[in-house]
């Protein structure tokens, strides 16, 4: 097995470790953050951002981001062009919990957590999160660094734009168009295009701001 190491040590970097620990491709090095959290599922502290280049160099060249995305933001995005251009690679982190059906192509860096299922001709971006028990129905394509949280669902068809956030147990009716940078809150449900950014709540789902 590949070593990796996390970025990041809070909530989401702990559900990250506990599905690569199932994996069969990658072994946990342990984590970097600016707090020393202790052992995180028995991966250990390395240090912070700035002990990056020694890791690389000591030949872990594997990384995965483990901070959430709760709002449309562009961290995740800053984080990832810090770690690349030190020269780690970013593979795409796959639960063996998750289904995943015939022509589903997952990109670079994107995290696909327990219990997801991902139907045929779905296309996922880069370093995006589809998060725990989401379903993602056939033909769907979503955009770079999106969050699909937990729960959440999507029709057939459905586009979701760069840096969009699907919030949990929210739908989007099929075959509907959601632009980039936008939040779709928790339990709302989109029921057409959504063409202009920002957060979008209720059922029918409006937006708020």
């Amino acid at each position: 097995m590949e070593k990796i190491i996390i970025i990041g040590g809070g909530g989401h970097a702990k559900v990250l470790i506990s599905v690569i620990k199932k994996s069969l491709f990658f072994e946990v090095a342990g984590y970097v953050d600016f707090n020393d959290h202790n052992k995180i599922l028995g991966a250990q502290y390395l240090g912070n951002d700035y002990n990056l280049n020694e890791i690389f160099s000591h030949g872990i060249i594997n990384a995965a981001i483990g901070v959430g995305q709760v709002n449309v933001t562009q961290k995740r995005f800053n984080i990832v062009k810090m770690v690349k251009e030190i020269g780690f690679i970013f593979p795409p982190i796959i639960s063996k919990d998750a289904i995943m059906n015939e022509d589903v192509l997952i990109e670079e860096g994107s995290q696909v957590f327990d219990g997801v299922v991902i139907n045929s001709g779905t296309r996922i971006g880069k370093f995006s999160i589809i998060n725990t028990k989401s379903t993602i129905e056939h033909d769907c394509h979503i955009g770079n660094y999106c969050h699909i949280a937990s729960n959440a669902v999507l029709s057939g068809g459905v586009k979701v734009g760069d840096c969009s956030m699907i919030g949990s147990n929210a739908v989007v009716i099929q075959h509907n168009i959601i632009t980039s940078n936008c939040m779709i809150g928790a339990g709302s449900v989109v029921t057409k295009d959504i063409t202009e950014e920002g957060v979008y709540i209720g059922n029918p789902a409006r937006k708020l701001r």
